[in-house]
């Protein structure tokens, strides 16, 4: 190994430990556009279709962006953060100095963004030294979502919830008897639990009619006597002030999940479910009654926490 190659590898890592320094300085109203993604955290987001080994290819770098194990160590740019990275980063950058062989880097292939299963330090040597591009074995794993390499976290959240709606909208043509204009979400899954709901409400009419019900017919029940008069106790009660990162609907479904540990926790409180069915119509007027004294103490009980 070449002293020089050594010591000026040294340098290299300095220099780009800086640099990671002034990206977090510039990114501070930003953060998430500089920092790198986790491969697991889009894969649970995502919920991909197929996995298919692609073989080796030559991958743009900038097409990079996150990493499976190694997301908290370097910046999207692939800049060290740490530096305890000095030592492999300083042999790695020294090998390519030497012609020495590396072998390829394996990928995950996420639409047009990869995402490192091994070879980190190579990348981030690579990029350092201005390639463009880098050799690669890579996996692909298949999703109906888009995924760019400057996406965010937040941005992917908001486009799979995006999707969701989409997918429930055309699964079930229930946008003509549910406003989902009036139903906004800020965490995935969230169409699918009220499509449980509505579900639930169909069942609930079926032990009040001789008739069928199907599911348009539950679907505007549902809206008009179960989520709407809840959504207005939810502002009633300002419990929008005190979740000022959630929506209505967020606090909807919080309140509906949780239900029962809530009424054990803080009282009396209305039974919305009985052996899985829904109060009959003569209760509804005395339910919503005692919803409103629950959220009022739910109320009471967030302001003097």
């Amino acid at each position: 190994m070449n002293p020089h190659n050594l010591q000026t590898s040294d340098n290299e890592f300095s220099n780009a430990r800086m640099k990671a320094f002034r990206d977090s300085i510039f990114s501070i109203l930003n953060p998430e556009k500089k920092e790198m993604l986790s491969f697991y955290d889009i894969r649970s987001l995502i919920k991909p279709r197929a996995e298919f080994y692609r073989g080796i290819q030559t991958i743009p770098l900038d097409s990079i962006a996150g990493s499976e194990g190694r997301y908290n160590d370097f910046t999207r740019a692939f800049l060290p953060k740490r530096e305890h990275l000095r030592t492999r980063w300083r042999l790695v950058n020294v090998a390519t100095l030497e012609d020495v062989y590396l072998p390829p880097i394996r990928v995950f292939q996420i639409g047009e963004t990869y995402f490192v299963r091994d070879g980190n330090h190579r990348v981030s040597v690579a990029r350092q030294n201005g390639q463009i591009d880098i050799d690669a074995e890579v996996t692909e794993i298949t999703s109906e979502i888009e995924i760019k390499p400057d996406i965010t976290i937040k941005e992917l959240r908001k486009k799979v919830i995006e999707f969701e709606l989409s997918r429930i909208k055309e699964r079930t043509g229930l946008a003509e008897w549910v406003d989902f204009k009036k139903m906004k979400f800020t965490t995935p899954g969230r169409y699918e639990e009220i499509l449980r709901h509505i579900i639930g409400h169909q069942e609930y009419l079926k032990t009040l009619s001789e008739k069928d019900v199907n599911i348009e017919q539950a679907a505007d029940s549902w809206f008009r006597t179960v989520y709407i008069p809840v959504i207005e106790i939810i502002h009633n009660e300002d419990l929008i002030a005190r979740f000022q990162d959630r929506t209505e609907a967020d606090i909807y479904v919080w309140v509906m999940k949780h239900w029962n540990d809530l009424g054990n926790r803080y009282g009396d409180y209305p039974k919305i479910q009985k052996n899985g069915r829904w109060p009959g119509k003569f209760a509804i007027n005395r339910m919503y009654i005692r919803i409103k004294r629950f959220f009022r103490r739910l109320r009471r009980k967030y302001l003097n926490s």
